[in-house]
């Protein structure tokens, strides 16, 4: 019995060091010195602060700014646990709002969403939220969508602000995969720099 119980406990000591410690401190290591943005959450910086994401969308409200997607993340409910409160970009909570295509709250909710933006048709981005709730870009289109609202609050040439978001447009990955996307802070920190 011995004679089995030994190998095992030293291979099961030396498979948790290895898989369990060694493993993940190289690659950690190794993405450190390789790619050290990334691997610290691609935090974007301004004037020595990091101000948020690459990765993670932010809610921007004011009329002055581009708008990402919504955005369907929640949080526990401060005065009651068992609930949950809205709580756009929320990335504790990554999620999605689960509302099938024929879902009444859906459909309420794009109606509001619609109107919110001034009615007509409106880029699919801006009225629905994404899977994860997070996303930091939106379609070159939703961006566009927003010119005249923007050129209205800052004084500002729409011609001027259709350079800016070409301008901070990525095109695909490869050429190929993906689709062209504008990441909205990126965009936001741009328009302050054109016009603060």
């Amino acid at each position: 019995m011995t004679a089995y119980l030994r190998p095992s406990l030293v291979l099961l000591g030396l498979f948790s060091v290895l898989t369990g410690a060694a493993y993940p401190l190289a690659v950690t290591g190794v993405a450190q010195a390789v790619f050290p943005a990334q691997a610290n959450g691609s935090p974007v910086v301004q004037d020595g602060t990091v101000i948020g994401s690459a990765l993670i969308g932010q809610s921007f409200a004011s009329a002055r700014y581009f708008h990402g997607r919504p955005s369907a993340t929640s949080a526990p409910d401060q005065q009651d646990a068992s609930k949950t409160v809205d709580s756009p970009y929320n990335g504790a909570n990554s999620t999605g709002s689960n509302l099938g295509p024929g879902s009444a709250a859906l459909k309420t909710a794009i109606t509001d969403r619609v109107a919110a933006l001034g009615g007509g048709p409106q880029p699919a981005d801006l009225v629905t939220a994404s899977g994860s709730g997070l996303d930091p870009h939106i379609s070159p289109a939703a961006a566009l969508a927003q010119i005249s609202r923007i050129a209205a609050t800052r004084s500002l040439a729409e011609n001027r602000l259709r350079q800016l978001v070409q301008a901070q447009t990525e095109p695909r990955f490869l050429g190929v995969l993906g689709e062209p996307r504008v990441n909205v802070l990126a965009l936001n920190l741009a328009l302050d720099r054109l016009a603060p």
